[in-house]
């Protein structure tokens, strides 16, 4: 038995309460309605409103359509573009849910872990396209409580306040906790809530992107699979 293998399972073994990030950990939400896409037309629906002063170079450029969102949300917060843009977004995501791709063993994982485990969506992605997703596999059931992004652009991971929602609901204890989440957003949320941690990096930048931000090597998975057969072994 490997070291990593040790590591993961006492990271595993105590958990009653799982917070799961949707896009990485549960599917690929933008397979086929590619988010890069999403990010450029956000910026063209700001142009097109004559606010496209409001973005940063920075902004102009990014893929991350989110990166956007919340930039904006930093300068014109519970406006009625943010309202209109977040409402715009949420369509997208919903939009995209069509062509999600599951990522690997999330669904058996799911299933496994679901009859030992309570679980919540903790997702900067909207609820609604979430509840979605999860209908769309049957996993809805898995799922009572799902918190997802409000025009109230402030309480987005990095902050951990839809993970506070979370565990509140479940009641749950946050050292018998545990997030899943493939960016240093989610770490930085679960750090500040006092919840576990364990990075998904389905590639070589997702993985460097988590190490970056200060997660341990041994608590990065590259497939779920590891967290399943680990489960398995237990029944």
């Amino acid at each position: 038995m490997t070291a990593d293998t040790e590591t993961l399972r006492s990271l595993i073994t105590p958990v009653r309460y799982v917070l799961w990030d949707l896009d990485g950990p549960i599917c690929r939400l933008f397979a086929g309605h590619p988010a890069h896409e999403v990010a450029r037309n956000l910026v063209k629906l700001i142009d097109g409103r004559g606010l496209g002063g409001l973005l940063t170079a920075e902004e102009r450029g990014t893929t991350d359509f989110q990166e956007v969102l919340i930039g904006l949300g930093s300068r014109v917060p519970m406006s009625d573009l943010i309202a209109d843009l977040e409402k715009w977004l949420t369509e997208q995501e919903l939009m995209a849910v069509a062509k999600a791709y599951p990522t690997p063993y999330a669904d058996p994982l799911i299933r496994t872990w679901s009859g030992r485990a309570r679980f919540a969506i903790t997702t900067n992605n909207s609820a609604l396209a979430a509840s979605r997703y999860l209908k769309t596999r049957g996993l809805i059931d898995c799922f009572p409580y799902i918190y997802g992004r409000t025009q109230n652009l402030d309480r987005v991971k990095p902050d951990p306040y839809i993970l506070r929602q979370a565990l509140n609901a479940m009641g749950a204890d946050p050292k018998l906790s545990l997030m899943i989440g493939d960016a240093p957003t989610d770490f930085e949320a679960a750090r500040k809530a006092g919840v576990p941690f364990l990075g998904y990096a389905r590639n070589e930048r997702k993985r460097a992107s988590l190490l970056e931000a200060g997660v341990e090597l041994q608590h990065i998975v590259n497939s779920l699979e590891s967290v399943l057969t680990l489960l398995r072994d237990q029944h």
